[in-house]
């Protein structure tokens, strides 16, 4: 496996992530050492992106039972899975986060000894088998991605899905990362996507530091780029794929599939099997997460709308299956209609 690309976590005695707030001006590490914190991290986007927000909050149960390790063997349980259950409300929509929180509550429910050392370490590894898990995906995904990347071409991005939103390598920029690797020439258009312009801030700050050429454009450029026949592909991330392959993402993919669509436009979604919910049915189940209205009414705490406007603010959208072209995984490129059919 290559180097990856960035380094948004680590443990060592404690869980530290880069504050993704403060980016593109500053590079700040965080140490997450109480599990409020964990979940404040996550709610104000400190740390997001669904694969690395599921590994954040595997390690965060570590955080947990460091904070009550002082406790009965039966009341630290009980606390950890007190702290699972209020860490799962920090997001509604991305699937890592029950993916990985479900994983280390079994790590606790099914523990019957004494000690608890044996209990930290049982738990400690799981949330690296997680977190490697989930680098080897990426890994993966980027491998069979990078085969849809010609020289001269032109990509399209939304949102980050790049290594800030995963362990490094991210899904999305994955493909684009090892096709770089591999020593092709291409161009990467990135949306700026509002409103809390993570394409502007975290994408295009990725790629810079990659050395990886792109243009930044305003999100209602997009249909202007594929009317003059300069976007040859699009591939996007996902917070959660329901059992028929439609694909809840970041605000504005929906749009940019129609118009991907239209134009006749391969249109790709790239991401790991833990971000795939088969239980349930298609997008109508997937629950849509609202955020706070000055997200939309500022920008860099300034008003940039009359401060009594009324905002409508929902943080992602649904893309129908039929409008996505295919999944790139760590199993392969894989077609909507075949996904339903991987869940067992």
């Amino acid at each position: 496996m290559e180097k990856k690309p960035i380094k948004p976590l680590f443990w060592k005695n404690g869980l530290y992530v880069i504050d993704q707030t403060k980016l593109p001006k500053k590079k700040v590490i965080l140490k997450l050492n109480s599990v409020y914190k964990v979940y404040n991290a996550i709610k104000e986007l400190k740390i997001r992106g669904a694969p690395l927000i599921g590994c954040v909050c595997a390690y965060g149960v570590l955080v947990s039972f460091i904070e009550n390790k002082n406790k009965s063997m039966e009341d630290l349980k009980k606390k950890i899975k007190e702290d699972i259950e209020f860490l799962k409300s920090s997001r509604p929509t991305a699937y890592n986060l029950f993916y990985s929180l479900n994983k280390m509550s079994k790590i606790v429910e099914t523990f019957t000894g004494k000690d608890k050392n044996e209990l930290m370490r049982r738990l400690l590894n799981e949330a690296k088998n997680i977190h490697n898990e989930d680098l080897y995906a990426c890994y993966r995904i980027g491998k069979y991605g990078s085969k849809l990347i010609k020289d001269g071409m032109n990509i399209l991005t939304h949102c980050n899905a790049g290594g800030l939103a995963t362990t490094g390598f991210g899904t999305a920029l994955a493909p684009i990362y090892v096709a770089k690797q591999e020593g092709k020439k291409f161009h990467v258009y990135v949306d700026e996507t509002r409103p809390v312009l993570q394409g502007a801030r975290l994408t295009a700050w990725e790629l810079e530091k990659n050395k990886i050429p792109y243009t930044l454009i305003c999100d209602n450029m997009a249909g202007y780029l594929m009317n003059k026949n300069k976007i040859d592909l699009v591939i996007v991330g996902a917070d959660r794929i329901a059992k028929n392959g439609d694909t809840a993402n970041k605000i504005g993919t929906y749009s940019i599939a129609v118009l991907a669509n239209y134009h006749k436009i391969p249109f790709y979604v790239a991401a790991p099997f833990s971000t795939f919910d088969f239980n349930i049915e298609d997008g109508d189940k997937i629950p849509i997460e609202e955020r706070n209205e000055n997200e939309v009414k500022k920008i860099n705490g300034e008003y940039i709308s009359p401060k009594k406007a009324k905002v409508f603010n929902p943080a992602f959208d649904v893309t129908p299956n039929f409008l996505i072209t295919g999944f790139i995984t760590e199993r392969g490129i894989l077609k909507p209609e075949k996904i339903r059919y991987l869940g067992g």
